[in-house]
């Protein structure tokens, strides 16, 4: 697979409620008998913060209350703060939300992030392996957690072919399927497998949306 560019995520705005009212609490999905703190993020890119939450609740012992995409995009967001994503993060304490925080934020620093899947830039493409579920897309995918997963995100007719490309090339099962319009107007699917397999129907799942990208009327295969 040739080597894309990368289109790394613009993290927005960190906040935190260490003394979070009980209201606040449970409107966004907390306890309050067991979470005082919360950590809310926005971000230009839903996809990898997902994944972010999912590697907080691996170095910390915080949970995932609350992660919705934002209506069409960071294109059309309601404000210079707001990006695509919402994600907070509920703890007992402070000290808690701030580890998970940190590994939120390295993760959308230093591994998940959409790629260029075409010249202009124009085309992006979601082709990311993880290793090893945490706790919330384990619960959100039905797997048990330290499970591999093949988490893969791309424009409609490119995500669709890549998606068939992905389950031909590499012996995995599909865990959930997003088919278009998600809250962005792309598509997403979940496979698992071995992780030698997870990464071989993301090669194959990449390969194929660069393919379609560059010759949207090509013959079928």
């Amino acid at each position: 697979m040739a080597l894309l560019e990368p289109i790394p995520p613009r993290i927005l705005a960190v906040q935190r409620l260490y003394n979070a009212d009980p209201a606040i609490l449970r409107a966004y999905g907390a306890d309050p008998a067991r979470h005082t703190s919360l950590g809310l993020i926005t971000v230009d890119q839903d996809d990898p913060t997902y994944v972010a939450l999912d590697e907080a609740t691996k170095h910390a012992p915080v949970d995932v209350v609350f992660a919705k995409s934002f209506y069409a995009g960071s294109g059309h967001a309601s404000g210079p703060l707001s990006g695509e994503i919402l994600g907070v993060l509920a703890g007992a304490d402070p000290d808690v939300v701030e580890a998970g925080l940190k590994a939120l934020i390295s993760c959308l620093e230093h591994d998940a992030c959409f790629y260029a899947a075409d010249h202009d830039r124009k085309t992006a493409v979601f082709p990311h392996v993880i290793s090893s579920l945490g706790d919330y897309l384990s619960a959100q995918a039905g797997l048990e957690p330290g499970t591999p997963m093949a988490y893969l995100v791309a424009p409609p007719i490119e995500a669709t072919m890549g998606f068939d490309a992905a389950m031909k090339a590499a012996d995995v099962r599909v865990v959930k399927l997003f088919t278009p319009p998600t809250e962005t107007n792309f598509a997403a699917a979940w496979l698992t497998g071995s992780l030698a397999e997870c990464e071989a129907a993301a090669v194959a799942f990449c390969e194929t949306v660069v393919r379609v990208a560059a010759g949207p009327r090509s013959p079928g295969r």
